[in-house]
């Protein structure tokens, strides 16, 4: 069985050597660890230090593409190299490479498809009060999207197995944090959590420059990707909350129709057949989108197919590079 950690890196040479000394080579249940570096377009030496500390495979941008998109090119790039688990851990060691074992363990035993690493929040010095109260409210929101139980919902440091990490397919260009987890979730992988320690905080997030920023796009991510997977219930309660404004302008209209004053309140009658106009049109996208998110579910069915068939394809050649031909052994 062999396991690699993928580090998605963006100008880290500063810290990539320490965190990959921290990453162990020997986990139990494991045959191999290797390492890959997503060089996320970095203008420093980053390859160049991570290289030096011993990493095993190097992949990259020319130019700096986001988060998302490295994550998503090292699980295809581990995938391809014959990875059976993927660990994806950050470039700028925040989180402690001795954990890892225990990140893998649920997916050797076969009790879990993802695992992720749940940070102490409120003890880590390095976050205000008011970003643990976020982190807090975040996941909870996280959970009740994606089905989930997962208690840190933004952590990074995760455990694949081969068979989710080519099923998962990231469209959004912020984060794959929450995406990951509500795919999961609600495509039926069975997702755990451990806990783990972190190291303290060597520079400020690059993902985003505030706080309202952070909260805004997230919502956003959450909010779409749950529409993707969930489109009815998505547009089917838009439609609830349309037609429930519609009803009360016309209980409001029909107050006034009783009182004897319906003529001076009749843009309560056109502003609710509006909204109901609105509701009956959310419940039909809800309904075509349902639609068209069965052929996505097929869609992505095959591309986790083609992948497996590429790993596939790519093992074979590797295993007759390394094998003499019958006419060496012969002579």
């Amino acid at each position: 069985m062999k396991l690699i950690v993928q580090i998605p890196c963006y100008n880290e040479e500063q810290t990539i050597a320490t965190t990959i000394a921290d990453i162990p080579r020997e986990v139990a249940g494991v045959d191999s660890v290797e390492v890959l570096i997503i060089d996320d377009g970095s203008t420093d030496a980053t390859v160049d230090q991570a290289l030096e500390a011993g990493a095993d495979h190097v992949i990259g941008f020319a130019q700096n593409r986001g988060l998302a998109a490295a994550f998503t090119a090292g699980l295809d790039e581990a995938v391809r190299l014959g990875a059976d688990i993927v660990v994806n851990t950050d470039g700028d060691n925040q989180y402690c490479g001795h954990c890892i074992p225990d990140l893998v363990a649920p997916i050797v035993g076969g009790e879990a498809d993802i695992v992720v690493g749940a940070r102490p929040i409120e003890q880590i010095a390095d976050f205000s009060w008011l970003k643990k109260r976020l982190q807090r409210l975040g996941s909870w929101v996280v959970r009740q999207v994606s089905a989930t139980q997962v208690s840190d919902a933004t952590s990074g440091f995760r455990a694949f197995s081969r068979s989710a990490a080519t099923t998962l397919t990231v469209v959004s260009d912020f984060t794959y944090t929450h995406e990951t987890l509500i795919q999961a979730g609600r495509s039926g992988m069975a997702v755990a959590e451990v806990s783990i320690e972190t190291n303290r905080n060597t520079r400020k997030s690059r993902l985003f420059r505030s706080i309202p920023e952070y909260i805004a796009r997230s919502l956003g991510t959450m909010g779409r990707i749950y529409a993707l997977y969930r489109p009815l219930a998505f547009f089917s309660a838009i439609a609830m909350v349309l037609l429930a404004l519609g009803l009360v302008l016309a209980v409001r209209y029909l107050y006034y129709v009783f009182a004897g004053e319906g003529t001076g309140h009749v843009q309560s009658v056109i502003a609710a057949g509006v909204l109901a106009t609105l509701a009956m049109q959310s419940l039909v996208i809800g309904i075509v989108a349902d639609l068209i998110a069965a052929n996505r579910k097929l869609l992505q069915e095959t591309l986790a197919k083609v992948r497996q068939l590429q790993a596939d394809a790519t093992a074979h050649e590797q295993r007759e590079e390394s094998e003499p031909s019958p006419l060496a052994q012969s002579r």
